[in-house]
């Protein structure tokens, strides 16, 4: 997908750039079956504290129920392509044979009119999703299960893609974007191809107002503020750290601190940890 740049009219705009919106069917309006409402919380939790900072504002919007699980076998025919403002990448309106809608994320080359297989039995064409077990080695794949019917959860950000590397042992082998090499039972489904929208990496913001539009606070650096508030506040000018290594706010290092939980259960799957 290509991406459009702007005259430099004013200093913001001589650096921003957005998507073109190739093959997105602009004037198509969100299926409202498939519409909820979206509740702001500001990086609240349900007790109304913050844990997630430099959250707030930001554009009123509603959110597209996609189908992650795709647990619906048989044939479907893609409407139009859409743009999903809860996620980097488009999503697809399908309309299956007996008339249900629904939407799923929409891989590079899919377009409005094309045929698209749930289940067992599937083409290895892009959209089409099936049971790992059934797809070929070497076959590039987004979407993945790591617990049969759960849904994926892996791999479903703009211009993404895994690859089935292997089977053996009763398990599949997959290398994920980030490099990691990790182990999925092979009846979890998966959906063939590579998530589209792939320039999403490569769009500059240009200004903060459209930081601000997506429900993102400023971030003020723990450098410059008092030695009340941060580990790094304090001192004349621009001072150091003075103490071994960056920290967050609340004293925990900042930098190479690992944080996975339940590290026994998940480390068994990884034959690889990602590349740096």
């Amino acid at each position: 997908m290509a991406i459009k740049t702007y005259k430099p009219t004013t200093p913001s705009r001589r650096h921003m750039t957005v998507s073109a919106f190739e093959g997105i069917d602009k004037k198509a309006k969100p299926e409202r079956s498939l519409l909820e409402n979206l509740k702001k919380n500001a990086g609240r939790n349900s007790y109304g504290r913050i844990t997630v900072r430099h959250r707030g504002g930001g554009n009123k919007k509603k959110y597209r129920i996609v189908d992650f699980k795709r647990d619906k076998a048989g044939r479907a025919t893609v409407v139009n392509l859409q743009y999903d403002p809860n996620r980097s990448a488009n999503i697809a309106l399908i309309k299956y044979d007996d008339g249900e809608l629904r939407y799923i994320l929409a891989p590079v080359g899919l377009k409005a009119g094309h045929i698209i297989m749930t289940g067992s039995g599937s083409d290895i064409l892009p959209g089409n999703a099936m049971p790992i077990s059934e797809i070929p080695v070497g076959t590039m794949i987004h979407n993945i299960e790591l617990y049969p019917g759960k849904g994926g959860q892996l791999v479903r950000s703009a211009g993404v893609a895994a690859q089935l590397m292997a089977k053996e042992n009763g398990m599949a082998q997959v290398r994920l974007p980030s490099g990691e090499m990790r182990y999925i039972r092979p009846e979890c489904m998966a959906t063939i191809g590579q998530v589209g929208n792939t320039d999403h990496e490569n769009i500059q913001l240009g200004k903060a107002g459209r930081k601000r539009h997506m429900g993102w606070r400023p971030t003020v650096r723990g450098s410059v503020m008092n030695p009340n508030d941060h580990p790094h506040g304090g001192g004349e000018g621009k001072s150091p750290v003075g103490r071994p290594g960056p920290v967050t706010p609340w004293g925990k290092p900042a930098m190479g601190y690992k944080t996975r939980s339940k590290k026994a259960k998940t480390e068994k799957f990884i034959v690889k940890h990602r590349t740096k």
